[in-house]
């Protein structure tokens, strides 16, 4: 049988990664197995341990893997609007607190989807997330700063980074429970988001 080379060794898995990430983030870490997983990801069960030696460490990458996109995906809106922070904020809202966003958790931000499963998963995984929010809370801090600055009601740091948990934190329980009552109430799940969405982007 012939050797993979590193390239396809890699390219497997970025798939395991992917499929994880997809599932743990619609169903949970505990509610996809890895039977399951690798064959979303078009591989054997065996295979698996070729590339990590637990789910755990699966799931410490998908942590890492989806605050990392997320927080590209942050910076590239803050790069759209160089002179208007608050633009940028409102942009960072705008595509956060969404209905999409609450419809389609297995392509959404870590930060809500596994929130619970850092929680459950002992101190590896809270690191993780750890590092996810430290990011998060640096970059609304910044660009709260910069926003009271463009706008002339100059905003310490200290206060900012305030300001920036407790706006990442509303935006965050905004989408939970849109998500908790969304098949159940959809209206009320709209609500929420819609309220949230408006009281955010006023701050």
């Amino acid at each position: 049988m012939p050797r993979i080379t590193q390239e396809q060794k890699q390219r497997n898995r970025e798939k395991i990664v992917n499929a994880a990430g997809e599932g743990f983030r619609a169903r949970g870490i505990d509610g996809v197995g890895i039977e399951e997983l690798m064959k979303n990801a078009g591989m054997t069960h065996g295979g698996f341990y070729n590339h990590f030696g637990s789910k755990e460490d699966l799931a410490l990458e998908v942590l890492r893997g989806g605050f990392t996109d997320s927080l590209d995906a942050v910076a590239a809106m803050r790069a759209a609007h160089p002179r208007s922070a608050r633009a940028a904020l409102n942009d960072i809202v705008d595509s956060y607190v969404t209905p999409a966003h609450r419809d389609h958790p297995e392509s959404g931000c870590a930060s809500a989807a596994l929130v619970s499963d850092a929680g459950r998963h002992g101190a590896a995984a809270q690191a993780e997330y750890q590092r996810g929010l430290d990011g998060y809370f640096a970059a609304f801090t910044e660009l709260l700063v910069d926003r009271g600055r463009q706008s002339g009601t100059k905003l310490d740091p200290a206060t900012a980074r305030e300001h920036a948990i407790v706006m990442f934190s509303q935006m965050v329980g905004a989408l939970m429970l849109s998500r908790a009552v969304a098949a159940a109430a959809p209206a009320l799940s709209d609500e929420v988001l819609a309220v949230n969405r408006k009281q955010l982007k006023q701050k």
